[in-house]
């Protein structure tokens, strides 16, 4: 539970651990304000403390039976189902989640761990024909150390999960750093989890850091030796820094970055669908998720009725304590976001744009807004803004409208609604975004899925199909049975 009392603490090497300098800092409510827990302030030295304790467990957790790390997976995954009424309240009240999206955020952590526990038992390997006489070759996949992990706070429970769990199924050991703003629910509540499933210790290790500090940490686990894997989730800005530092230290990365994520509703759509599924895309936690449609475009024909039954219904969604599960948008994560959704909406205002709704700040809430109108100079068109603000344009035809979609330097998802299933296929291939949902909107994942982007939202692919691919090496083994001849 948490209590102004709580002290939130590093775990490291199986223990609950203060910072080596001593540091706290305050974890508020976004809602209230109020402090819900004080969080131990680490730095680089605690990381470094925690990438030895990961490097000193892996070689035991790497050589580890598969049905032990099922059985641990498993027991994590009932951990979490027992303790759900508690984490939705620890959503709510650390991040602003309301219930609906809280569940949505239990149900994919807890199918996480449930389709991890088969990764154990997944081939490793192949035999490879070979034109040596006598050789017999194979292709074998192999955990590869320490996996540093980085991840945001906007939906902390399966960000955070997605970013430990593979690796560990693979029989990697790990080291998670979370958002200054979610250390509870993406990153203590995992270490607690994982200890209460029986996870031998230092295999999963957990270090959070004060507001401003993430950078030194971060470079830490990076520059570290014994890291050899890195994934992150945030924003471009961020993943372009760490890509950069990683490429000095020939580190490779997973990265997930921003979006500006296009809707196509197609003039043969259905139009009260069409509707339903644009506020639920847009609106969802009150926008602050990667995947929300940024952007709307509307085929003419249908365009002024379609503005009308959208505008309408986001007017009318519920605001206010996430608590309520009423509530459908709650407060955004802190004043540094609400001040920059006001500061962006009224540039574009400024600038042309029209406010069909929304607009105005309630702090800390920032109501749902719809936005048309809005020119290509204004910071809302052409980067991400992370809250509960869509822009909406009128297109001659679904030329223009890809052609726009495309236009942007991010390529995450994307969602196309039409009567025809096979136009909207076509429609997706010709849309360069790593994700892209025909007949729904853009805010969809699945832990067996490959989750990921194009262009400058990242590179590499989360999802328990595909994690082998990044979080393990691949290694060409030969045997001879017989001693081979040598021209000299």
């Amino acid at each position: 539970m948490i209590t102004p009392e709580l002290r939130v603490r590093h775990h490291i090497g199986g223990e609950w651990t203060e910072p080596v300098k001593g540091g706290s800092y305050p974890d508020h409510s976004p809602w209230t304000g109020e402090v819900l827990a004080t969080v131990a302030a680490g730095d680089a030295e605690d990381a470094r403390l925690a990438v030895e304790a990961a490097h000193t467990a892996f070689g035991t957790w790497a050589s580890s039976p598969p049905a032990e790390r099922q059985r641990i997976l498993l027991r994590a995954a009932d951990a979490l189902e027992r303790r759900s009424d508690e984490i939705v309240a620890l959503l709510a009240a650390e991040t602003g989640c309301g219930a609906m999206f809280a569940n949505v955020q239990l149900e994919f952590a807890g199918s996480l761990l449930r389709q991890a526990a088969n990764i154990p038992y997944a081939p490793t390997g192949q035999m490879l024909p070979s034109d040596v006489p006598g050789t017999r070759a194979m292709a074998v996949r192999r955990p590869v150390g320490v996996v540093a992990a980085i991840a945001p706070w906007n939906s902390p429970l399966p960000l955070s999960g997605r970013a430990i769990v593979g690796p560990l199924a693979l029989g990697n050991t790990v080291v998670l750093k979370p958002s200054e703003e979610a250390p509870i629910t993406g990153g203590t509540l995992w270490a607690e989890l994982f200890a209460e499933a029986g996870l031998p210790p230092g295999v999963l290790n957990v270090v959070t850091h004060g507001p401003g500090d993430a950078g030194a940490i971060a470079e830490e686990l990076i520059s570290h030796p014994h890291v050899r894997r890195i994934n992150f989730t945030g924003s471009t800005v961020t993943g372009r820094r760490l890509a950069e530092l990683a490429g000095r230290h020939l580190k490779r990365l997973v990265l997930q970055l921003s979006g500006q994520n296009p809707l196509i509703v197609l003039a043969d759509a259905d139009l009260t669908y069409a509707v339903d599924a644009a506020v639920y895309g847009a609106f969802v936690h009150q926008g602050q998720v990667c995947m929300c449609a940024r952007r709307i475009y509307v085929e003419r024909p249908i365009a002024d009725e379609f503005t009308r039954l959208f505008t309408k219904k986001v007017a009318s969604l519920p605001t206010g304590d996430p608590s309520d599960p009423r509530t459908i948008v709650g407060p955004v994560i802190n004043k540094w976001a609400l001040s920059l959704l006001t500061r962006r909406v009224e540039e574009a205002v400024s600038l042309g744009a029209r406010v069909l709704t929304g607009g105005t700040p309630a702090p800390p809430v920032y109501p749902a807004t719809v936005l048309t109108d809005v020119p290509p100079d204004a910071e809302l068109a052409f980067t991400e803004t992370f809250g509960p603000v869509v822009m909406l344009d009128t297109v001659a035809d679904v030329d223009e409208a890809v052609d726009a979609a495309n236009a942007s330097q991010y390529g995450l998802a994307a969602g196309v609604l039409t009567s025809d299933t096979h136009r909207g296929l076509r429609i997706a291939q010709r849309l360069e975004a790593g994700i892209v949902h025909v007949n729904d909107q853009p805010v969809n994942d699945e832990p067996q899925m490959p989750f990921g982007g194009m262009k400058d939202s990242g590179w590499g692919r989360f999802g328990m199909g595909f994690a082998a691919e990044e979080f393990s090496e691949l290694q060409w083994v030969t045997l001879r049975g017989e001693p081979r001849e040598f021209p000299f």
